[in-house]
C-alpha cells in the first residue's frame, strides 16, 4: 500500500514509518521539520536500504498536498503532524487551533478531493480531560481541559462527519504516554523542549541535568505521585498497521492504546536507576495545574478489534530501549559539534 505520513519525521511518526517499510509498504513522509528530524528518515533509509521520500512542507498547502497524493498514488494517510505541548497550548491556543484544526482540515480536504478512504489519526487521552473512571474506556465522556485536548477532539468529530457525509474510513487512536525507542537504538525520542518524564529522567543519568523534579507527592495514589500508562512506541506503530487493515469506508474506529498498567513517577525514577545504574537525584516540587492523579487505559476494545497486544508491558524493558537511544545519541539527531 502507498501511504502518506504527515509528521513522519517526529517521534511516533518515524517509528511508524520504519514499521510500515519493514512490512513492505511504500511510504512518503510530509513534515515541516519544526519538531521532526530529517536525521530520523535518513537513519531509517540508510539502515534498511529504503528510499522513503521526505517532503518538507506545511499542511496549509492544500493544492500541493493534492498533487503529492495524486502523483504518489497514495491509498492511505496517517496523520501525526500536530502540536502536542499541553502547557504551550494554554499559553498560545491560536497556534494549536491553526495547526491542529485549520491545517489538519486542509489535509482532510485534500484526502476527500483525491478519494482516499483510509485515514489514521494520532489522537490522545487528553480528549478525556479528568476521567471519572480508571481504567479509562472509550465510553468515558470526552471533556478536555486544555486547548491541546480540545483541538484533537474537534478533529475526531471532523473525521466522524466526513465519514458520514463523504464515505471516509478512519481510525482515531487515543494514545496514553508514548515511551521507549527502537530496541536497536536506531531512532528514538528527541524533543526541544523536552517535557516527557522518561527522557527527562535519563538526562539526569547522562549528566545533562542535576536532578529530576517530582511535581507533587500528595496525590491520592499509593506513593503520592501521579500514575500514567506508558505504551511503547513500537507497540503504537504495530497498532497503526493493524488499524489500516481494519478501516472500512464510511466507518470509524475510536480506540484507546495503552498497556492497561500504570506506573507512578517514583516507580519510573526507580526503574531508571536500575536500568542506568545512576542514582538520579529527585527533588519534590509543587503540583502542576491540570495533572490528573491517574491515567490508565482500558485498551480491551483495541485488542479485540485490531487483534493487537502490547508487547512491552514491563516498564524497565521500555526504559532500557529509551536508554539505549539516549546513551548513544546524547544530543539526539544533532551531530556532535
Amino acid at each position: 500500500m502507498n501511504i502518506l505520513i504527515t509528521g513522519g519525521a517526529g517521534y511516533i511518526g518515524s517509528h511508524c514509518v520504519r514499521a510500515l517499510l519493514e512490512a513492505g509498504h511504500t511510504v512518503v513522509v510530509y513534515d515541516n521539520l519544526i519538531y521532526g528530524h530529517r536525521g530520523a528518515i535518513e537513519s531509517i533509509n540508510q539502515h534498511g536500504g529504503y528510499t522513503c521520500e521526505l517532503i518538507v512542507g506545511d499542511l496549509h498547502e492544500k493544492e500541493r498536498l493534492v498533487s503529492i497524493l495524486q502523483e504518489n498514488k497514495i491509498e492511505a494517510v496517517m496523520h501525526f503532524a500536530a502540536y502536542a505541548f499541553v502547557g504551550e497550548s494554554v499559553e498560545n491556543p491560536a497556534k494549536y487551533y491553526q495547526n491542529n484544526i485549520v491545517a489538519a482540515l486542509s489535509l482532510l480536504d485534500a484526502v476527500k478531493e483525491t478519494n482516499i478512504n483510509k485515514f489514521v489519526f494520532s489522537s490522545t487521552t487528553a480528549t478525556y480531560g479528568e476521567p471519572t473512571t480508571i481504567p479509562i474506556a472509550e465510553t468515558e465522556p470526552q471533556q478536555p481541559i486544555n486547548p491541546y485536548g480540545f483541538t484533537k477532539l474537534v478533529f475526531e468529530q471532523a473525521l466522524a462527519d466526513y465519514a458520514h457525509s463523504y464515505g471516509l474510513g478512519y481510525a482515531a487512536l487515543r494514545y496514553f504516554n508514548a515511551a521507549g525507542a527502537s530496541p536497536d537504538g536506531l531512532i528514538g525520542e528527541d524533543h526541544t523542549p523536552e517535557t516527557h518524564l522518561i527522557p527527562l529522567v535519563l538526562q539526569v543519568a547522562l549528566g545533562q541535568r542535576e536532578n529530576i523534579t517530582i511535581f507533587g507527592q500528595d496525590y491520592p495514589t499509593p506513593d503520592g505521585t501521579c500514575i500514567r500508562d506508558y505504551i511503547h512506541v513500537n507497540d503504537l506503530a504495530a497498532a497503526h498497521i493493524k488499524a489500516l487493515q481494519h478501516i472500512r469506508p464510511a466507518k470509524g474506529l475510536k480506540l484507546n492504546l495503552g498497556t492497561g498498567r500504570g506506573n507512578s513517577v517514583l516507580e519510573i525514577i526507580e526503574a531508571a536507576r536500575k536500568v542506568t545504574g545512576h542514582p538520579i537525584p529527585a527533588l519534590e516540587g509543587t503540583r502542576r495545574e491540570g495533572d490528573p492523579p491517574e491515567l490508565v487505559a482500558n485498551s480491551q476494545l483495541a485488542q479485540k478489534t485490531l487483534d493487537w497486544q502490547p508487547r512491552y508491558t514491563n516498564i524497565e524493558e521500555t526504559i532500557a530501549t529509551a536508554w539505549a537511544w539516549h546513551k548513544n545519541h546524547p544530543r539526539g539527531y544533532r551531530q556532535p559539534s
